[in-house]
Formats: structure tokens, sequence, C-alpha cells
């Protein structure tokens, strides 16, 4: 499939790594330009994002703010809008886990998550769309995840946040419907990056289990494949949506997890 994104400016959020950085990656490979957004050590975000560059023939703009914090979301979409005008695809994926019972979860990672995974998407959401619809085109894609459709134990603050990105999204899908802009969720399953491999540790300690049963009976279990999705895979997904082709997808949640929700 071929999706010329050439003129088109997209933002990524949580873009340093893993999925994010597939995302970008597949834009910039159809000549996108792109913001980049997250932390991690600079010489190395600083690699990846000249990466971009020569990827695409475009430009790559890379954005350390705090995406928990509301005014630095405002300067990280005005920097996007001074460089580039404004933002036409617009990825929400920055995200954060934290595992423990509803009784002894910690308020302070509660308050994290559902600002990092729920609250700033909505705070790029309403800054981006002014100039998509100026433009009558856009593309908003959630990162969701099959939390956004069923819940596991001990997730509570995560499946809160994805469950309502993805009412967000159907939302937004109808308010911009005539605008040229669709709004959709992508939703995986496990798909090997830090931010799994880091919750390994307080699901060991949660459920009393070894690393390898956590990863067999507790990451894959669902999964009636038993693989994990690939990054790419993803991103592959979200330049479908990016497409002509997907013009008349809007409002939906797209399942990638080897058939957990299916069950």
């Amino acid at each position: 499939m071929s999706t010329s994104l050439a003129g088109k400016t997209a933002l990524i959020t949580g873009s340093t790594s893993g999925i994010g950085l597939a995302y970008a990656k597949a834009l910039a490979g159809e000549g996108a330009n792109v913001v980049i957004n997250g932390f991690g050590d600079k010489d190395a975000i600083e690699k990846e994002r000249q990466g971009l560059e020569t990827l695409s023939g475009a430009k790559a703009l890379y954005s350390g703010h705090d995406l928990t914090k509301v005014d630095q979301i405002e300067a990280m979409m005005k920097d996007a809008a001074d460089t580039f005008g404004g933002v036409d695809i617009l990825i929400n994926n920055a995200g954060m886990q934290h595992v423990a019972p509803v009784e002894e979860f910690p308020l302070d990672k509660w308050d994290l998550i559902i600002a990092l995974n729920l609250n700033a998407a909505f705070h790029t959401t309403r800054l981006a769309l002014p100039w998509m619809k100026d433009r009558k085109w856009g593309r908003i894609i959630q990162t969701a995840s099959a939390h956004s459709l069923v819940a596991s134990p001990y997730k509570s603050a995560y499946v809160t946040a994805k469950h309502g990105l993805a009412g967000f999204t159907k939302t937004v899908a109808l308010e911009v419907a005539t605008f040229g802009i669709t709004a959709n969720c992508i939703s995986p399953g496990y798909v090997w990056t830090p931010l799994v491999e880091n919750q390994i540790p307080d699901t060991m300690k949660a459920r009393g289990m070894t690393r390898e049963q956590v990863m067999n009976d507790v990451l894959l279990a669902g999964q009636p494949t038993k693989q994990f999705v690939t990054a790419e895979q993803v991103a592959a997904t979200a330049l479908y949506l990016c497409s002509d082709a997907a013009a008349q997808v809007t409002g939906a949640n797209l399942s990638i997890d080897g058939g957990w929700t299916a069950q």
C-alpha cells in the first residue's frame, strides 16, 4: 500500500522508542514531517531524529515536553504549529503502567497514569483540531489497548484510562465527521516494548510468580496466537488509517491482539 504523506505533518507522542518510534518511521517513510516526543538518552534521540529526516526527505522535530503538564502540552503543540503550521496527523501513544491491587494502588500513580494516558490525548486533540478543520483533512489515532475493551486485575488506572480513550475517540469522530477528519483507536495486545518489559517485576510481586510464569501465563495467556504483536504491525495499521482507503473508517477501535478480545 502506497500512502504518500508528503507535505503532511505527523506528531506522535511517546515516540522515542517502541511503538511510537515505529509509527514515526512508518510515516516518515511516506514523506511526512514528524514531531517525536518522549524521554530518553539525548544522543540516542538525536540519532533517531536525524534518521527520520534521512528516511522522509522532510523535517523531524524533537519535543521533550512533559505530557502530564497542560502548559507543556500546549508548548509542544505551539512548537509544531510554529515550525509546520499545524499537525495533520496526531497519534497519541504516550503511556505508562503500574500494577497493584485497587486498595493498595498509589494515589500518585493513579493520577500520573490518568494524566498521561488519557488527559494528554484530550489536550493534544483539542489543540490539533482547528488546523485540521481549516485544512478539511486530519487523522487522529489513539494507541488504546486490548484493555480499552476488556479488563485485567491489578491494572485499574490503565484500564480506566484506555476505556476512557476509546469513548473519547468515538465522540471526536462524531464531532468532526463532516470535516474530512477521522478519529480511531488502535488496540494492540501485548507488544514487546519497554512498557511491557517494565511491568513484569510488579506483576511477579503482585501475583507471586516467576518471570517465565508471567510471560507465559499472564502476558500471552489471553493471546490465542501465543505471539507478541510487533511494533511494525501496529505502525502499518496507522499507515492504513492515514490513507485515502480509510477515509470512511472513523470512530473505530481496531484490535491487533492475536485474538485476545475475540474470546
